[in-house]
């Protein structure tokens, strides 16, 4: 079994096939949509705002995961969030009530007006309002780097987990791309396993992640020791 809080450098189907029924509580990913998307791509494909050049990344978007992947993430996790969902719906392949909707705040550029996530929950659609439009972003005061083509907002993530993570659950992503998620788990408490294939992109995360583990934060000091950091 894989150690928790930390990512590794694996394929998903690999590294699924070695964790236990059930023992995630909740799965959040972001997989490949199948929409031709890659780092190449990224930087020529906006004609109304100018897109970040990216190094090109394994597989570029050519698929979404086959059926079988969804099969397994559900027999590892108890519930589910799938970004893109919505670009291959057929494969998961079960109706959803719950649907979250991340509008982006765009504005007036020809890149999506937001991006849409399918659950396994049967509450009631939600949106969370966060602008992600290239040098502008929701929280500008902590403005992320980009660092993968397809990188979400650590907000978003922490958003998701406060909505549909209870205390105590361990959360997976198999696609951790920049590691935004596993960012957000640990800045939540939540215990996190994460995968990314491309050795590029697992390195940047690997560093992105790493980095923020490693920052003593004053909400986990015991009050002296906060008074002591401080002198």
């Amino acid at each position: 079994m894989f150690e928790l809080n930390r990512l590794y450098n694996m394929d998903y189907m690999e590294a699924m096939q070695e964790i236990p029924d059930g023992y995630f509580q909740l799965a959040i990913i972001d997989p490949p949509y199948g929409i031709g998307e890659s780092g190449k791509k990224n930087a020529t494909r906006g004609l109304l705002a100018k897109a970040q050049a990216y190094t090109p990344y394994f597989g570029q978007d050519k698929d979404a995961p086959p059926p079988e992947y969804f099969a397994e993430l559900r027999r590892v996790s108890r519930n589910q969030i799938i970004f893109g969902a919505n670009h291959f719906i057929s494969r998961i392949p079960f109706d959803s009530p719950c649907w979250v909707v991340w509008d982006k705040e765009n504005g007036a550029t020809d890149f999506a007006d937001c991006e849409l996530a399918w659950t396994s929950f049967k509450s009631a659609v939600r949106i969370f309002r966060f602008r992600w439009q290239g040098m502008l972003q929701g929280d500008m005061k902590h403005r992320e780097a980009r660092i993968h083509p397809n990188q979400k907002p650590v907000r978003l993530y922490e958003w998701l987990l406060r909505e549909y993570a209870k205390p105590g659950d361990r959360i997976l992503d198999t696609h951790a791309g920049s590691a935004s998620s596993l960012i957000a788990c640990h800045n939540l408490g939540f215990d996190f396993l994460g995968f990314e294939i491309d050795k590029v992109y697992f390195e940047r995360a690997r560093q992105r992640l790493e980095s923020v583990q490693a920052q003593m934060r004053f909400m986990d000091l015991a009050p002296q020791e906060v008074h002591d950091a401080k002198m």
